[in-house]
């Protein structure tokens, strides 16, 4: 053990076992960790260091134990027990750890990102080798910070499924998208769905680094485009299954308030109800009789219950009692003449409904007018 003793004199040992001072402590600490990571040690001085360390790694002050971890964060000479002790720490103790130790094992590791601690989770995801059962593990559980990090470590071996699965998760996060296209490789089902995704930047970077051809590219942006501009309450007419279309739209959260409303004004009540049925987690024959034969208090006790905006409710109060007055009259309510009809009348009682919900069914008016005066002349 002489390369080792040469480098640490009594007076070190003597600071590190004696001094009350906590700094002090900490820095004949940083001395020996730099001593023995630069050693040669033979197996006797590797076990004698290995003693000095645990004693190391329960010093009760946190500077000590944070002076261990940085000096020997890419050490092997921790021991494995000592590591996952120290993974649990506080995190100025356990990050530099677990962002670089080589003594942990894909369990290890898999085990701290299933924890949940999204800075632990990133420590992770930044290593400089994350095996192929971590990175999948961090595609499934990691937070979206985690995930962006992972993505951009072209030393993380990421499976095609946990690359969709990154993209499963956070289709939205323009970091994560970008992150995931400028990986060296990629299969050309996710390149695919990225370029779904992507600005037009990234989008070049995919088709010009990943072999897309820009035919197949301009497909799958103008397919994007349109998919993200379908007009939902045109896709529900004629559904066979509207329970089904109104619980696949809330899973997908685009079942909102304003989606209802406009559904409403233009005469779609039947998804109307089994819209406010399914966010009120009600059945739907029980949802349609308080919105019409539960008194003026059934509608607005099913609307509070689904959790939709108040700024709305007297936009729909309006629109159902449109609907109301127009059955009464004797009207059919199905087709596009009547939808027109109920389009027109609830707009001339200047609804308080947001501006872009009133831009979008003056749009439609509009656009249906030619059509419902040819139904009106029928």
């Amino acid at each position: 053990m002489t390369a080792y003793r040469a480098r640490l004199t009594d007076q070190d040992i003597r600071r590190l076992i004696k001094a009350q001072d906590e700094d002090e402590r900490a820095a004949a600490a940083h001395k020996l960790c730099r001593g023995i990571e630069k050693a040669e040690l033979s197996d006797e001085d590797r076990a004698a260091a290995q003693k000095i360390l645990r004693l190391l790694s329960q010093d009760a002050a946190e500077l000590v134990r944070r002076a261990m971890t940085v000096t020997l964060k890419a050490s092997d000479l921790i021991p494995h027990d000592v590591a996952r002790r120290l993974a649990a720490d506080v995190d100025s103790v356990a990050l530099p750890l677990i962002n670089f130790s080589p003594v942990f094992t894909d369990a290890d590791l898999i085990e701290i990102v299933q924890a949940g601690s999204a800075v632990r989770q990133v420590a992770v995801a930044g290593r400089p080798r994350v095996g192929r059962d971590v990175a999948t593990a961090l595609a499934e559980f990691g937070c979206e910070e985690a995930v962006r990090a992972l993505s951009a470590n072209d030393n993380a071996d990421m499976s095609e499924a946990a690359l969709g699965r990154c993209v499963d998760r956070f289709p939205q996060s323009s970091e994560v998208v970008s992150a995931l296209a400028y990986r060296q490789a990629l299969p050309l089902s996710v390149t695919e769905r990225l370029v779904e995704l992507a600005s037009d930047t990234v989008r070049e970077h995919l088709i010009s680094r990943h072999a897309v051809a820009p035919e197949t590219a301009i497909r799958l942006a103008t397919f994007a485009r349109e998919r993200a501009t379908v007009d939902l309450v045109d896709q529900a007419i004629g559904e066979p299954d509207l329970k089904g279309f109104v619980a696949s739209l809330n899973a997908r959260r685009a079942l909102t308030g304003s989606m209802l409303l406009r559904a409403l004004a233009r005469g779609q009540m039947a998804l109307f109800e089994h819209g406010l049925a399914e966010l009120a987690g009600a059945p739907h024959d029980r949802a349609s009789l308080m919105i019409h034969d539960a008194g003026p208090l059934g509608l607005k006790a099913l609307y509070d219950r689904a959790g939709l905006p108040p700024r709305l409710f007297a936009a729909v109060r309006a629109g159902v009692d449109t609907w109301t007055a127009m059955q009464a009259e004797g009207l059919e309510t199905t087709g596009e003449a009547f939808q027109q009809r109920m389009l027109q009348r609830f707009l001339t009682q200047r609804p308080n409904a947001p501006r872009e919900d009133l831009a979008y069914l003056t749009e439609r008016l509009d656009a249906r007018a030619p059509e419902a005066r040819a139904a009106f002349a029928a």
